[in-house]
């Protein structure tokens, strides 16, 4: 797909399950880029703040932006977040933020693998991944029905972490939706027991809780991914589905939850106060400040996904690597400015939180000073 092309479905003419989930990847990231798709209520992150330090004694050039993500390194805490694959036209897609990922030395996940599941000569769409990124974590990416395609989800792109993805809310606006979710967490389970990767389990925009967290950790996950609110409503994507297939119903209801599910912030600290879990933070992760911010709050890694989006399906690699880099030269001097040499230190240091974030902190009975502290 060359520079300024369009993606079209016009020769996706079958409607069969795996055409329809062939054309629902294309029409997803048309909808994300032509039409505003952003959660109206925030991440909470504006309610954190740090403490400024005008003495910092360190070296910018020297900080160490190294991590261990899930056993293995990374060179900055930012992760290329799921995003797409599973129709010819993302092909390309996938391998520019894979070689920005190889450049930078970063995480990256794919998008939902169901696509090659149910049609095996779309691997190369995922695959891709792999083939331009050997020797940075990838991470697959399956939903929790797909017990039995756990391990060739792993396979198809050498993975290192599998990925559950959760959206229930998502489910329940698409017009096609499924919205039996019985049975889900023994899935979930079942895959842990059955594969030799870390697993971790992603929400896709509307947060994770305490309660979902605990569960999670109860039976073997690794870590999560909150994909908190604040960036990317995906009942918003699946109303302009909707509209488009004329579907009212579907359309009211998207507008109805276009904002529901828990703020990127106050997730964060749900999970880490009710689990051990690593967590990776989605959503709404703007700036290489909403980075710094999130790791303060106890994440491993911030994960980035719409942002990349327009560079990756319009531009070169190069134009993602150098979106990346603002987000990685911005977080470097949020270190410098808190005297962080390392990305622990910066985990470390006291933080002020106000307004909105505190409250709903106090309304659940956590301790915003306890929070801010740093401990």
């Amino acid at each position: 797909m060359a520079k300024g092309t369009s993606i079209s479905t016009e020769n996706d003419e079958s409607l069969d399950e795996a055409i329809q989930t062939k054309r629902r990847k294309i029409e997803h990231i048309e909808i994300c880029l032509e039409e505003n798709v952003q959660c109206q209520r925030s991440t909470l992150l504006e309610c954190v703040s740090f403490i400024h330090n005008a003495l910092p004694e360190i070296d910018k050039d020297k900080i160490d932006l190294t991590i261990d993500f899930f056993g293995l390194r990374a060179d900055a805490p930012i992760a290329i977040a799921a995003m797409t694959g599973g129709h010819p036209a993302t092909l390309d897609v996938n391998k520019r933020l894979a070689e920005a990922a190889e450049a930078l030395h970063i995480p990256i996940g794919v998008g939902s693998q169901r696509a090659a599941i149910e049609d095996p000569t779309l691997a190369d769409t995922f695959r891709v991944i792999r083939d331009n990124a050997p020797t940075v974590p990838v991470i697959a990416n399956i939903g929790a029905t797909h017990v039995e395609f756990a391990s060739s989800a792993i396979e198809m792109i050498d993975a290192d972490i599998l990925a559950i993805h959760l959206n229930p809310l998502q489910e329940a606006i698409q017009p096609e939706g499924d919205c039996n979710s019985e049975g889900v967490l023994d899935n979930i389970a079942a895959i842990v027991e059955s594969v030799d990767v870390p697993v971790i389990v992603k929400e896709t925009g509307a947060g994770i809780s305490f309660k979902v967290a605990q569960e999670l950790e109860n039976v073997g996950v690794a870590g999560v991914d909150i994909g908190g609110v604040g960036g990317t409503s995906w009942a918003a994507v699946e109303y302009f589905r909707a509209v488009r297939e004329n579907d009212e119903l579907k359309a009211q209801l998207g507008i109805e939850f276009w904002d529901w599910g828990i703020p990127t912030a106050l997730s964060i600290i749900m999970v880490k106060d009710a689990s051990d879990l690593d967590i990776i933070a989605t959503g709404g992760i703007r700036t290489g400040v909403d980075v710094a911010k999130v790791l303060s709050l106890g994440a491993t890694a911030a994960g980035i996904a719409h942002p990349l989006l327009k560079s990756a399906v319009r531009g070169t690699t190069e134009d993602v690597i150098a979106d990346l880099n603002l987000y990685i030269e911005s977080l470097k001097i949020a270190m410098y400015l808190t005297g962080s040499r390392a990305v622990d230190e910066l985990q470390a240091r006291q933080l002020v939180l106000t307004g909105e974030l505190v409250e709903a902190l106090e309304s659940l009975g956590i301790d915003p000073i306890k929070v801010a502290s740093g401990d």
